[in-house]
């Protein structure tokens, strides 16, 4: 029971992790109809800029705040300068090809600048130690990390369906033409949630170093497990990105548990299952 309990709490953690990356993907999908397969290297990116800072100037909530602003800062200039030239090919090859190359570019600079080692951060002083769960002990830090999510979700959920941008962006998700006509500008729309999604890209690479650490092939290993929560979740919604986390993760902590030859298998066999009873996914629309 308690070997189960702490894999529950694991495998929380976990998709807390993976909901913080899906979400800015799936909305950089839903909305802008973009393949953003950069997601993962702007993950891995965060991470190494957080690891800057806590070497730095010790300082771990600094690189939390930082992160995020300057992978936010490169999401703009790459849709701006980059993606808005593809708008209107209807072809996902060359956002594949482009988004590809600068996933290629950001993960070889990281290698240069912070080496091909596995590199270990540590988590905040405030969240170290471990505190009692149902009779066991189970690290701070991840504990944390489950709330993080949660409340991320909660805040994300408000912005979304409590706010003005946010019904500008749900709109956009399924006819960005009505929003033009109606006279707001959807380019600097598409930009602003491309910023968010690379930043919230980024500040899952911070939060998540001190549990996954840092190595050179972990962007493309997050990228993949992000992209089947996505499309678990299905495309554009908040909420499929929520619970296609919850699946994915528990599924692949689990799996590493007790199957660790098949966790693999295993996370790609829930997918199958879900696409063939919701081939639009958990939440997508249908025909999407």
């Amino acid at each position: 029971m308690d070997n189960f309990l702490i894999q529950l709490l694991n495998g929380l953690v976990f998709s807390m992790l993976l909901f913080t990356l899906a979400a800015g993907l799936s909305l950089i999908f839903g909305l802008m109809d973009v393949i953003n397969l950069a997601h993962g290297a702007f993950y891995l990116l965060g991470g190494y800029i957080g690891l800057t800072m806590v070497r730095q100037f010790g300082n771990f909530w600094l690189a939390l705040a930082l992160a995020p602003l300057l992978a936010g800062g490169l999401g703009l200039i790459l849709e701006y300068f980059f993606l808005r030239r593809l708008y209107g090919r209807h072809r996902h090859l060359d956002q594949v090809l482009l988004t590809f190359g600068v996933a290629l570019i950001v993960t070889d600079l990281t290698r240069w600048n912070w080496g091909a080692y596995v590199e270990s951060v540590p988590g905040p002083a405030l969240l170290e130690g471990q505190v009692a769960v149902f009779g066991i002990l189970f690290p701070v830090y991840r504990l944390a990390l489950i709330g993080f999510g949660l409340g991320l979700a909660a805040a994300l959920w408000l912005f979304i369906e409590r706010t003005r941008l946010g019904a500008i962006v749900r709109a956009g998700v399924f006819d960005p033409q009505m929003v033009s006509g109606l006279g707001i500008n959807i380019q600097w729309v598409f930009a602003g949630v491309f910023a968010l999604g690379t930043a919230l890209a980024a500040l899952a690479g911070v939060i998540g170093a001190p549990v996954l650490n840092l190595y050179p092939g972990l962007d493309s290993e997050i990228l993949i497990l992000t992209l089947v929560v996505v499309v678990v979740g299905g495309l554009g919604t908040l909420k499929g990105a929520f619970f296609g986390s919850l699946v994915i993760g528990l599924a692949d902590t689990f799996g590493k548990a007790l199957l660790p030859q098949f966790s693999l298998f295993l996370i790609f066999a829930v997918m199958a299952l879900v696409l063939l009873l919701r081939p639009s996914g958990l939440f997508g629309l249908k025909g999407s």
